[in-house]
């Protein structure tokens, strides 16, 4: 990238009145270079079959060409219009839940003929009237795409040939593997195998959740194909990745194996929405940041986050400030708001953007108007931030599922109120605030070297292969860290047969037979609890850190430390407090000889490397009070131009930033 990209997503479409030189007025004066359009609007574009008017489009290139805004192009693929629905009813998504009713996005089914025939004519259409304008950067395809839970009967017949390509014809196999003589649930035919939907066994639904996933990234790589038919070599592919939802971006996306969808694109792209006012942390952030540059390992554009977004995300003066440094401190290459200005009408009408319902300059654009011109000033130092980090978190979709239909914390009431990511996040959190800074990995990723320390959080799913990877990395030096709930089961969801965990119990020098919910069980030597579940851990010639406080358990260690090989090797058998977390993590990162800083939550430490090879530190204040920091050695902050020397405490006021490089 040659610039940072700051901007926002923009519909001529939506607009109540003609403003659109206003609009460009207000943009240039807060700084912003980059506008995304496009995505939202086929029905616009396309208002019957084959009939086309790209009007608003051209209208907006033209305007922004003039005025030397750059456009991404979204392809307007995710919300159909419906024409297509009423005449190709197919092509709506058949769920778990049934066939969806037209109305909302994201309904259809993404493998469904129909769909595709008229999705590739408004692709190539809209590629033909923006390929060759000087003003388009880049394209991003569809939007947020995930499976949808289509269970259509075409994608099972699909998902049953797969199962044969895989299991080499063999049914007797595919049940065994399956364990599919569960209350009398053998398939005996190829060709009379029942509806997925139904299926109670946990490994065929998980395996059909896998095919599902693997249907977003065929789709992606048929759009990128189209797109790279007409694209220029100065434009970029792209695509917004999106989280788990809790009302704000959270964790892993279940629908969606970004590691694989993401081989088609030039650029990662995601959408990241997160508390803030009080509750800003910015992990929420970093995790969303993380994960979209570890895809690639290398910068990634932030397509949309929040301006103002909904009354609680309205930010406090400053913060919108700090939340887009925190993007550019984890390896963003841009930063684009949803959106410009408000809607009036219909679902997100109260889903704010830069500007109000009024048009007018607010507190939120005036922010806007602060951070561009900042980024205007400050010299080309910040772009391409590089990372070497040498901490990962493995994550797994396969894990993820299993314990979506194997919960932590299920009883006979076959309830749960916990799942995978809470867990990811657990460990995830509690390192961002130690300022333990990580790459993503999955089990699939066969070069650990890179790394010193690798942390499994409840990697209950997982192949063998990955299992003995992780051993040899650990006796060649490496660290391993690992929570409960690791290690259980193979990649088949089928729960290995000798000690837990398999293979890796070597490892760690220690294992269980037993486990249950905890209840009233403390940690010996601390007032910190065990929480929503406990493995029974026996030693097996490790160091045990902590056992069990409680009259019937304490003969159990709870957490443990071994030396295997050059490595070492932690085991932690329950949901632990941050407090006790941070306190393993630190003895994990020592072992690994990462250096950690002084600094903790609220003050965020992250780091990296710019284009000129030169060290850039971002601190950043979460707190509501004023912070200090220490430099650690002689640096300029970018956004102030000051010299600091080793040793100079720095104050940084509420939601304050330093940007420092140094050699």
């Amino acid at each position: 990238m040659k610039k940072i990209i700051y901007g926002c997503a923009y519909y001529d479409e939506y607009m109540p009145y003609e403003r659109l030189e206003k609009d460009i007025e207000m943009m240039k004066k807060a700084g912003l270079n980059t506008v995304r359009i496009a995505e939202s609007t086929w029905s616009t574009e396309e208002p019957h079959e084959g009939e086309y008017d790209f009007s608003h489009i051209t209208k907006v290139m033209d305007a922004m060409e003039k005025n030397g805004i750059d456009v991404i192009i979204g392809t307007p693929t995710y919300a159909i219009p419906y024409w297509l629905a009423h005449k190709y009813p197919e092509v709506m998504a058949d769920t778990h839940r049934g066939r969806n009713p037209y109305g909302a996005r994201q309904l259809m089914d993404i493998s469904n003929p129909d769909f595709r025939k008229a999705a590739e004519r408004i692709i190539r259409k809209l590629a033909e009237i923006t390929c060759r304008r000087k003003c388009v950067i880049g394209y991003q395809l569809d939007n947020e795409t995930k499976h949808y839970d289509a269970c259509n009967e075409h994608i099972q017949k699909a998902f049953v040939q797969h199962l044969r390509e895989k299991f080499h014809g063999s049914l007797k196999e595919m049940n065994r593997t399956y364990g599919l003589d569960y209350w009398s649930n053998l398939i005996t035919d190829w060709d009379v195998f029942p509806d997925i939907r139904g299926t109670i066994n946990g490994s065929l639904a998980c395996a059909f959740e896998e095919f599902q996933r693997s249907l977003v990234d065929e789709y992606l790589a048929w759009q990128a194909a189209i797109i790279r038919e007409y694209k220029r070599p100065d434009q970029f592919i792209t695509h917004n990745f999106d989280y788990e939802w809790r009302g704000y971006s959270y964790g892993v996306q279940p629908m969606v194996n970004h590691f694989h969808a993401a081989e088609c694109l030039d650029i990662t792209g995601c959408d990241i929405y997160h508390p803030t006012q009080s509750h800003l942390t910015g992990a929420e952030i970093a995790f969303g940041g993380d994960s979209a540059r570890s895809l690639k390992q290398d910068n990634y554009i932030v397509l949309e986050t929040q301006a103002q977004g909904f009354p609680n995300w309205h930010p406090y003066p400053g913060q919108l400030r700090l939340q887009c440094y925190a993007h550019l401190a984890s390896g963003a290459g841009g930063v684009n708001y949803w959106h410009w200005h408000s809607i009036h009408n219909s679902a997100e009408t109260y889903w704010m953007g830069i500007l109000g319902h009024d048009f007018e300059e607010n507190d939120v654009y005036r922010d806007v108007c602060t951070i561009g011109h900042e980024l205007e000033r400050i010299p080309d130092h910040i772009v391409n931030l590089k990372k070497k980090n040498k901490a990962a978190v493995m994550v797994s979709n396969t894990a993820l599922s299993a314990l979506t239909r194997f919960p932590i914390d299920m009883d006979a009431t076959f309830q749960a109120g916990s799942s995978y990511n809470d867990i990811v996040r657990r460990v995830y959190d509690t390192m961002y605030q130690m300022n333990l800074e990580c790459d993503f990995i999955t089990p699939e990723h066969e070069d650990l070297s890179r790394y010193s320390l690798i942390v499994l959080p409840a990697l209950y799913a997982v192949d063998e292969a990955c299992l003995n990877r992780l051993k040899k990395w650990t006796a060649e030096g490496g660290t391993l860290v690992s929570t409960f709930k690791t290690a259980y089961a193979d990649e088949n969801v089928k729960v290995y047969t000798d000690r837990k965990p398999h293979i890796l119990h070597e490892v760690f020098g220690t294992y269980y037979h037993g486990f249950t919910f905890p209840e009233n069980v403390t940690l010996a030597g601390t007032d910190g609890q065990a929480e929503l579940f406990m493995e029974f851990l026996e030693n097996e010639g490790c160091e045990e850190l902590y056992r069990y406080d409680h009259r019937a358990w304490r003969q159990y260690a709870a957490i443990t430390k071994n030396s295997y090989g050059k490595g070492t090797a932690f085991y932690i058998g329950t949901l632990v407090p941050e407090t006790v977390l941070k306190e393993i993590l630190s003895n994990a990162a020592q072992c690994a000889d990462i250096e950690l800083c002084e600094e903790s939550y609220p003050l965020i430490v992250r780091k990296g490397f710019n284009q000129y090879g030169k060290k850039l530190t971002y601190v950043l204040n979460f707190s509501e009070k004023e912070e200090t920091y220490t430099l650690k050695e002689n640096a300029q902050d970018l956004l102030s131009g000051v010299r600091f020397e080793k040793g100079q405490a720095v104050t940084l006021n509420e939601t304050g930033v330093l940007i420092l490089e140094s050699e």
